[in-house]
């Protein structure tokens, strides 16, 4: 490669000579040379600087966010007080059943409100603190090899990403799995990085962790990896393969330990494993998180997975194909600087093309941190692409370390070789594409900073012809234009970013920014589907285009609503609660309850997919005696059962589990458990105008999400036969230890 501008503007490390002998040798002392030689004096404060301003962006203003997802929080108030439901990852202290996860995300939550106490807080800190962790890991991955301008570079764009900023201030699996991928990533180039087969070891250990974090999701990376490092690794192949192969064994170790204690233990002294249908992990993660998710089939939905008539063959999940991640929904989230690193990725394999391998040059390295950090966007990037199954926008998170570090080499590779026109062209044309893009995506949020999106266009225009005059007007003028390019690529992101801290997040569906037109924004809608998933395009009977779909929530900014107004669950299902998607967020319900996000609402979807506001005269009601029994209250739905058990503290069981549609527990097993007094109250919900009630609504409504849900409606429709109901603050309160025959419990 070479260098046509002199050595002081060039932001990789120095290159240190090396011995022709051995080539192992060669790389670690390259590797060590390019970490430590010619540290600038500003380098150690502009990093910590980079990850003070990191922390400020992801605490600022997180208690406004309350308990974000409340299907979690309720599993970390019960992790917190029970080591069984810590271990298992159980929705309740009782142990009934468990998040429809694995539960290493809950881990560190739990800890926190252990030591700390209950509260919003103290749940989400532990994941801002994953979003600084990850901007320290990307930087020392970039920088080993490309400098700290680089990598300064690919922290600051990691930091801005908007659903990086959005989902390390909430409380789903996504940020520590993003973390964990970031870290995988890193010991996978320290180990091309001399053949090390002690850093590969603890990659496998970290695509271990994640995969008890998310599942299947932590493997989508290894492809691309794998065959780097069988290709690039600067050792004989027999020996590659090895090291793959123990890589291999740390990682099932890593992430199946927990997976063999729950298949061994006996199924009568765990807790039912949430998402799946026959009580199973392997179940959970081969189908409802696994496969369904690629091909649709995912027994336990609502709604049933993949159907006919979704745009793109995405069925209800919206659109798929090749422009996914650019459409309306989530083109705000994560594709300000696709486009770019898409660019960077190209021109670093271009310049590097020539190099030897691996471990041979300092420029070898660059080229397999190009295809490691490209693999893995690429492969990630078409997975999202083309699933059919459960997509949400907030799981472009994954992407976000990629494109940075893509852009951060990338730039940094092309400043350094800017004196030549190829060089200096496509530079110059990534930053107008950049800018072009960042003017579509500010234009699609109507009224949203409308000077904003002129000046990032003006500005990125002005930057990019800089450019390419850079090399005739000097190093000043160059570093002038790099600048405002630099500020035009990121203003964009940033104020997304910024709206996002500045407003409240809650609820089980969440995007960074603001309302989008065709697309869901700066909202958190108080709903679930599927696991924390609501297909795109679908909105509450009577939403329209540009009004509010989700009533105010605490920060009091509204979300746009979506195009066409009244849609349905795959396949023309009715949502869930029977009426066409009665009593969903944002329309006040019979009894006056608020939903989990806090606007009003009936519930959500006949109160499966978003619980409601527990008042103040219901929560005494639970917390009575609640000593007493093993469950101070049962209700339909991890959602409507997780606001109840926030409120009061104590154990509420979620029958049905998330979607109200797993077989858990069964009618014989609930009935023993009320004989038996373990459940004080069921928890129904008031009766609507003109229809029946909710409870019933919402056990008919899980029927559609598979086997399960015929247990939810007989559960109900015995209590209802045996029990007289009691409005108490708005809620429906069954007594369940005072049966309507006044002697025992029915059988």
């Amino acid at each position: 490669m070479t260098t046509a501008v002199p050595p002081m503007d060039s932001p990789f490390p120095e290159r240190a000579p090396t011995a022709p002998t051995d080539p192992t040798a060669q790389s670690a002392t390259a590797g060590a040379s390019a970490a430590t030689a010619g540290r600038p004096r500003w380098e150690r404060p502009a990093y910590v600087a980079l990850l003070l301003a990191t922390a400020v962006l992801l605490l600022w203003n997180l208690g406004a966010n309350g308990y974000a997802n409340s299907f979690y929080s309720a599993a970390v108030q019960a992790g917190s007080e029970s080591w069984k439901a810590f271990f298992f990852g159980s929705s309740d202290a009782g142990n009934s059943i468990t998040v429809d996860k694995p539960p290493a995300a809950l881990w560190p939550m739990a800890l926190s409100v252990r030591l700390f106490g209950l509260g919003g807080w103290q749940i989400l800190v532990p994941q801002a603190l994953m979003g600084v962790g990850t901007t320290a890991v990307l930087y020392a991955a970039v920088r080993r090899h490309f400098g700290p301008a680089a990598a300064l570079l690919s922290g600051t764009v990691f930091a801005l990403t908007p659903v990086a900023a959005l989902m390390f201030r909430f409380n789903n699996p996504d940020a520590l799995l993003t973390l964990l991928l970031t870290v995988t990533v890193y010991c996978v180039l320290r180990a091309l990085d001399g053949a090390h087969t002690k850093w590969l070891v603890w990659a496998g250990v970290a695509v271990g962790f994640a995969f008890l974090t998310k599942t299947l999701q932590a493997f989508v990376i290894l492809p691309p990896l794998a065959l780097v490092y069988a290709v690039c690794a600067p050792t004989r192949l027999r020996r590659r393969l090895g090291q793959l192969l123990l890589a291999g064994a740390a990682m099932v170790v890593a992430g199946g330990w927990w997976v063999a204690i729950v298949e061994l233990w006996p199924a009568s002294s765990r807790p039912y494993i949430g998402g799946s249908q026959n009580n199973s992990f392997l179940e959970l993660t081969l189908g409802y998180n696994g496969l369904g998710r690629i091909n649709g089939n995912e027994t336990g939905s609502v709604g049933g997975g993949a159907r006919p008539g979704g745009g793109g063959g995405g069925g209800g999940w919206g659109e798929t194909g090749i422009d996914r991640l650019f459409s309306a929904n989530i083109g705000g989230q994560i594709s300000w600087l696709l486009p770019a690193a898409l660019v960077m990725l190209v021109a670093g394999l271009v310049i590097t093309w020539r190099a030897r391998r691996a471990a041979d040059s300092l420029e070898g390295m660059a080229r397999a941190a190009f295809l490691v950090w490209g693999g893995a966007l690429l492969i990630t990037a078409l997975v999202f692409s083309y699933m059919q199954g459960i997509f949400h926008e907030y799981y472009t998170v994954a992407l976000a370390p990629f494109v940075a570090a893509l852009v951060g080499m990338g730039a940094a590779m092309l400043w350094e070789e800017r004196g030549s026109k190829a060089a200096a062209l496509t530079l110059s044309g990534t930053l107008a594409l950049t800018a072009w893009w960042s003017y579509v995506l500010l234009g699609r949020s109507t009224g949203y900073l409308p000077w904003l999106r002129w000046t990032v266009l003006v500005a990125g225009l002005l930057a990019a012809a800089g450019l390419l005059l850079g090399a005739r007007l000097g190093r000043r003028f160059a570093l002038g234009a790099a600048g405002l390019g630099l500020a035009a690529a990121l203003a964009g992101p940033l104020a997304y970013c910024l709206t996002t801290v500045d407003s409240t997040r809650g609820g089980s569906i969440v995007t960074a920014g603001p309302a989008v037109a065709g697309g869901r924004g700066g909202m958190g809608m108080g709903m679930r589907f599927g696991g924390g998933e609501l297909p795109p395009g679908m909105a509450p009977q009577g939403a329209q285009q540009g009004g509010p779909q989700q009533g105010q929530q605490g920060g009091g900014q509204q979300g746009g609503g979506q195009q066409g107004g009244p849609r349905q669950f795959p396949g023309g299902q009715g949502f869930p609660g029977g009426q066409g998607g009665q009593g969903a967020v944002g329309g006040r319900g019979a009894r006056g309850t608020e939903n989990s996000a806090g606007g009003p609402g009936g519930g959500g979807f006949g109160g499966l997919l978003g619980g409601t506001k527990a008042s103040k005269e219901a929560t005494a009601a639970l917390r009575e005696d609640a000593g007493k029994y093993t469950w101070a209250a049962a209700a339909v739905g991890a959602q409507n059962a997780a606001s109840y058990q926030l409120a009061s503290g104590e154990p509420v069981m979620p029958i049905g589990g998330f979607n109200g549609s797993d077989p858990s527990p069964t009618l014989a097993r609930f009935q023993e458990y009320v004989r038996s007094g373990k459940i004080h109250y069921f928890i129904g919900e008031g009766a609507r105008a003109g229809g029946e009630g909710q409870t019933g609504q919402a056990a008919r409504g899980g029927q559609g999400g598979g086997p399960g849900g015929g247990t939810s409606s007989a559960i109900t429709s015995w209590i209802q036969a045996n029990y007289r109901s009691t409005t108490v603050g708005g809620a429906t309160l069954y007594d369940l230890t005072a049966p309507l025959n006044g002697t025992s419990a029915p059988s």
